[in-house]
């Protein structure tokens, strides 16, 4: 129904003969301006969104293929953490662009209603004219109309109404008769004769009441005619003003729009150096802790090496008494052995020296 509908809009709005082609022509450009407008929009969502989706599978893919540890935790944290407002502005800008649009839509609706009213008060006045054309007419103008017409428009109607019609209650032959003969005389009274001579049946009462009824129908009509002049302008004026108006609202709105979006960005670069700064911060942190670790282990590392030299320069004096030792005992045994062997060198003399004294007696 829907794809029908524009069709039919299509082959009267777009058809290249119609006389509102020029007029139709605005319609077309604001319709291909919004067209392009939409899908602008929906490919700057769309690469919000994918850039978001990207986001949170490179978030999944740390939690997957990586062991836990703090630097891990704290990269994550900090993924997390540009995730979350990523959407948290993809959410606040859609949200702003949907009350925009409400408030346009809300707009939009106010203006039609106000169009729809100006057209059926047209359509009622053009049908109530036609009625009141008719040479038959006896219908009483709407007191709506009245309220609505101009007091002219009111005037000439109820005119005709209560003389007869556009005709002054004549019948079309004698009418168009009195208007030839008329016009032929330009008004002048010797058209007299002549007219009583053509409208057979009529007076000279009658010719003088339908001269005089068809000059207070001039007159009307001229007021009339100029008073729906003066309507037009008005109509135009009104117009005008409003279009100049409706431009001013767009410049306050597009102004508006502009401050929003140089507030949006303003705020978006403040949040952005303010995490640039904590990031700043976070790694003069990570130096100084490094540091501060490092040197830690090294005050570990040459107090562990200063133990050692201690450990080895014990061991070796140790091993250098043990030797001391070893010699000094290897010594006093060898003196030892010495004297021993000597006394015993000593005993075997004296036995020897006994043995020769024992055998020299005998």
């Amino acid at each position: 129904r829907l794809a029908n509908i524009e069709k039919d809009r299509n082959g009267h709005l777009y058809n290249r003969k119609s006389d509102f082609r020029v007029e139709y022509r605005l319609l077309e450009e604001l319709e291909h301006s919004m067209t392009v407008s939409r899908k602008t929009e929906k490919a700057k969502i769309l690469q919000q969104l994918l850039k978001i989706q990207n986001n949170v599978k490179r978030l999944q893919q740390q939690l997957k293929d990586v062991k836990p540890t703090p630097e891990l935790v704290d990269k994550i944290k900090e993924m997390m953490e540009e995730i979350e407002n990523a959407i948290n502005a993809f959410k606040e800008e859609q949200r702003q662009i949907y009350q925009q649009l409400l408030k346009e839509e809300k707009a939009a609706i106010n203006e039609l209603s106000f169009f729809e009213r100006k057209v059926e008060l047209w359509v009622l006045g053009s049908s109530a004219e036609k009625v009141l054309k008719l040479p038959s007419a006896r219908v009483t103008v709407d007191e709506t109309l009245e309220n609505h017409l101009p007091e002219e428009v009111i005037e000439f109607e109820k005119f005709l109404q209560r003389t007869g019609g556009w005709q002054g209650g004549w019948d079309d032959y004698d009418h168009q008769n009195f208007l030839k003969i008329r016009t032929k005389h330009r008004g002048r009274l010797p058209y007299m004769d002549e007219a009583l001579e053509y409208l057979s049946g009529r007076t000279k009462e009658d010719i003088e009441q339908h001269e005089k009824w068809y000059q207070e129908f001039v007159i009307l009509h001229e007021r009339k005619k100029e008073s729906i002049k003066k309507w037009k302008e008005k109509q135009q004026q009104e117009k005008e003003r409003n279009l100049r108006e409706k431009e001013k609202s767009e410049k306050m709105l597009k102004e508006r729009w502009l401050k929003r979006e140089e507030a949006q960005k303003q705020k978006a670069e403040e949040e952005r150096k303010r995490k640039q700064a904590a990031v700043e911060v976070w790694k003069n942190q990570q130096v100084v802790a490094v540091g501060m670790d490092q040197a830690s282990q090294l005050k570990l590392e040459e107090k562990e090496k200063r133990q050692q030299q201690e450990r080895q320069s014990h061991v070796k004096l140790l091993l250098e008494k043990n030797t001391l030792q070893k010699k000094v005992k290897e010594e006093l045994e060898k003196l030892e052995n010495e004297k021993r062997e000597e006394t015993e060198k000593e005993e075997r003399k004296k036995i020897g020296a006994k043995e020769i004294s024992k055998f020299q007696e005998h």
